[in-house]
């Protein structure tokens, strides 16, 4: 199985919260871990407010970036470029989505038209997982979950 991770679902391996557990486990039983270029500074910034928020030891959070370091070498990563702009054009068309979102879910698309593996979408944002689904996408969590 192919996992496309959006930064939602990605912050999970790093930060125990909701769906964690299963992220995570999914994760492990991957074959390849894909997501968008756009996601390492949504991840980095995610990791820095939440050691704002939580008053987190410098040294947990250089642990937690540097894991993350080394988990985003192994990932099919997804350029921004002209290619993928024909995929944002027509995604922002349909669906109400904020930009980043749009990058991930024409990110995913491309790798689900070019690898014929099964392929998860995994999506912790309503509004992106409903977008993703009527593309035809499998998401994680399934739509009857709540998110």
């Amino acid at each position: 199985m192919i996992l496309y991770l959006d930064t939602s679902a990605l912050v999970k391996r790093y930060f125990y919260e909701p769906y964690s557990d299963d992220v995570i486990s999914r994760w492990k039983s991957a074959t390849q871990i894909v997501t968008s270029f756009v996601a390492y500074a949504e991840t980095m910034a995610s990791m820095y407010r939440k050691k704002r928020e939580s008053a987190l030891a410098d040294t947990l959070i250089r642990k937690i970036a540097d894991s993350f370091h080394h988990d985003w070498e192994s990932f099919i990563r997804v350029e921004v470029n002209d290619k993928l702009n024909g995929y944002i054009d027509r995604v922002v068309e349909k669906y109400p989505l904020r930009g980043f979102d749009a990058i991930h879910l024409a990110s995913a698309i491309v790798i689900h038209e070019r690898l014929s593996e099964d392929f998860v979408f995994a999506c912790f944002d309503e509004r992106l997982t409903g977008a993703a689904q009527l593309e035809g996408l499998e998401t994680f969590p399934p739509e009857d979950e709540t998110i």
